[in-house]
């Protein structure tokens, strides 16, 4: 999401005022945009298995509730925590604790995280579905060519 530093994300209902959304790269923006944060964070987890095929499921099934709700903000927003949940899980799949570098700024050695692995597992085919969902693409290049 490209971003007006004057305008007041945390405030700002970008469900009333979807002409303000720009579809940024990956995650950008994802922990900003309301009221889309207060409705799908509380259900993005990924510490097990079982808790991230229960929150991927739960963000999918509020994608595909902003889709019927003609939501493209809504649905791009699950999009992006899907995404995050890969990305994250990924990062402590790699490194525990999920910190990548050393406090002198070196890189750690990698501790691979089965369990981890299987989160993001998760969350990665979910999120490959949604990047070929022809109706997704569909209101994405429709909500740019309106918005910008």
């Amino acid at each position: 999401m490209a971003f007006d530093y004057d305008l007041d994300y945390e405030n700002l209902d970008l469900r009333k005022h979807p002409e303000l959304y720009r579809v940024g790269k990956g995650e950008q923006g994802v922990l900003l945009v309301q009221p889309y944060k207060n409705e799908i964070l509380p259900h993005w987890r990924f510490k097990t298995p079982a808790i991230a095929q229960e929150s991927c499921d739960k963000i999918s099934e509020m994608f595909e509730e902003y889709r019927k709700q003609d939501d493209f903000v809504g649905m791009d927003m699950a999009r992006k925590f899907i995404q995050m949940g890969y990305t994250r899980a990924r990062r402590y799949t790699n490194y525990k604790g999920g910190r990548k570098y050393n406090e002198d700024g070196s890189i750690k050695e990698r501790q691979i995280d089965s369990e981890k692995a299987e989160s993001a597992a998760i969350f990665k085919k979910r999120w490959d579905e949604i990047r070929e969902d022809e109706d997704y693409l569909k209101r994405k290049k429709e909500h740019q060519k309106k918005y910008g």
